[in-house]
């Protein structure tokens, strides 16, 4: 019997909404599944057919350790390359210069001239996860001291213009299993103006279905096949966070490829949808 782990990171199995509704849809196909902590020296990954790394949310401050633990696992979803690729933002450069259009972005800024032209900007950590870190700013000397914080503890940083649509239409969040769309979901706004930066990942997050237009859906579509382009590899699977600018263009926030939230319980169908592709990979 085909033998899956669903691997998370310590303390985080009970706020993970998703993993109940996978192990169910994994049984209900007659395959065996458990939930594994990541660095738990005791398990046996051979043991099974395929690890899917799902919220694993504690990597961000062992990024190296959790990779050199990817690279141990024979079969991995996604892959360790695609992980060390995707944990790092500045993966939003080989994307752009495949044509993805994103949102505007200045890296690891120093001076004010060096800003994309905006009111407000958000300042975030290339390594990050849920919001951690990540602050909105309307004043320029508070985007640099933010900044500077940043990088003087060692963390390159990313500074965006604040995408007002974010605060009425929010953030759609595509997901796809196997190369193929599943369903979306509305994400709301999380950051205050002016506020200071989240200590820790935020997963409470104002999230609702959505049903997303086709033009989401194919701009999802397409930057999916970019990042399997440049990798090299499929991906079981991916999570396409998009927001509309000011002009009406699609621009993607995030591609997230390595512990995203599935938000199933919002849909009938995804979990079901993320077994069709474990089983497709195997």
């Amino acid at each position: 019997m085909t033998h899956l782990a669903w691997a998370t990171g310590s303390g985080f199995a009970a706020s993970d909404a998703d993993l109940p509704l996978l192990t169910a849809a994994a049984a209900e196909a007659h395959l065996t599944s458990d939930v594994v902590v990541w660095d738990d020296p005791d398990v046996d990954w051979d043991a099974y057919d395929l690890v899917v790394v799902r919220s694993c949310w504690d990597y961000v401050p062992r990024r190296e350790e959790f990779l050199a633990w990817t690279d141990t696992v024979p079969r991995l979803a996604n892959p360790a390359a695609v992980l060390r690729w995707n944990t790092d933002k500045s993966y939003l450069r080989e994307l752009e210069a495949a044509g993805v259009p994103i949102v505007p972005t200045a890296w690891s800024v120093t001076s004010e001239d060096e800003l994309p032209p905006a009111d407000e900007w958000v300042v975030k950590p290339t390594i990050s996860a849920g919001s951690a870190d990540t602050a909105r700013w309307t004043d320029p000397e508070r985007v640099l001291q933010h900044g500077r914080r940043l990088l003087d503890a060692g963390r390159p940083t990313m500074t965006q213009p604040y995408v007002a649509a974010v605060d009425s239409e929010g953030e759609t969040g595509l997901l796809l299993f196997g190369g193929s769309f599943s369903h979306a979901f509305r994400k709301g706004a999380l950051l205050t103006t002016d506020d200071d930066p989240r200590e820790l990942p935020e997963l409470k997050e104002d999230i609702r279905p959505r049903d997303p237009s086709a033009e989401q859906v194919a701009f999802a579509e397409r930057t999916v096949a970019t990042a399997q382009e440049i990798l090299g590899t499929d991906l079981l699977y991916a999570r396409v966070d998009v927001v509309t600018d000011a002009d009406g263009t699609l621009r993607l926030m995030e591609l997230e490829l390595t512990e995203p939230s599935f938000f199933l319980q919002h849909t009938s169908v995804g979990a079901a949808r993320v077994i069709e592709a474990v089983l497709a990979t195997l």
